[in-house]
């Protein structure tokens, strides 16, 4: 059973079971919450430690990490904030459950806040997947990742984030160093076998 501490986000904490993987920081989407993705850390990354905060935003009654103004259209302040809010939370949990940096796994806007982060607070995270993510911030943050490993999944027929916005997400990613694998799957924006197939591989070269 997952465990969890009071630390800043409602979060699950799963411990290790065993050694020598990165453990992975699970970013729900839109009206996920803190359960929503152990399943899928499981099966991506048997055996490592999973920690999964809850967005502390509300849209609607619906959990998100951040607030947005229309669908696509984000509110960059809030952005901001809420990325090195939960950048202070992941600090927090390393702190008290002794991790090592994550692998942040996001999922939309779960993706898309950890887009921010990589770009705002890169030292926190130790590589990314963004699943179905969007440029976060227009004003792009001059950030080094320093070969930092990402992989960008996107679906062919998403409705929600248009080709060109994924594209230019990873090449401001490559731009700022990081090695960056960005594939475009042919699925929408809900999660296909592929993801998870394709997800777990690049975990396992990690």
């Amino acid at each position: 059973m997952p465990a969890t501490i009071e630390l800043s986000h409602h979060h699950r904490f799963v411990p290790a079971t065993s050694a020598g993987q990165s453990p992975i920081l699970l970013l729900h989407g839109t009206g996920g919450d803190e359960n929503d993705l152990l399943p899928l850390g499981r099966t991506i990354a048997p055996g490592a430690a999973l920690l999964s905060p809850r967005g502390q935003v509300l849209e609607g009654g619906m959990p998100r990490f951040f607030r947005r103004l229309a669908e696509g259209i984000f509110d960059e302040e809030d952005v901001r904030r809420r990325a090195n809010e939960l950048v202070d939370f992941v600090l927090e949990a390393r702190e008290v459950y002794g991790l090592g940096a994550p692998i942040a796994v996001g999922f939309s806007n779960g993706a898309n806040i950890a887009a921010a982060v990589l770009q705002l607070r890169p030292e926190v995270l130790s590589g990314a997947v963004l699943l179905r993510a969007m440029v976060p911030l227009k004003d792009v943050p001059d950030t080094d990742l320093d070969g930092k490993p990402v992989l960008i999944l996107s679906g062919a027929a998403d409705p929600i984030v248009p080709a060109e916005n994924a594209a230019r997400l990873a090449s401001i990613l490559k731009g700022a160093g990081a090695i960056v694998d960005h594939r475009i799957l042919p699925a929408g924006h809900g999660l296909s076998q592929a993801d998870v197939t394709i997800t777990k591989t690049w975990l396992d070269q990690r």
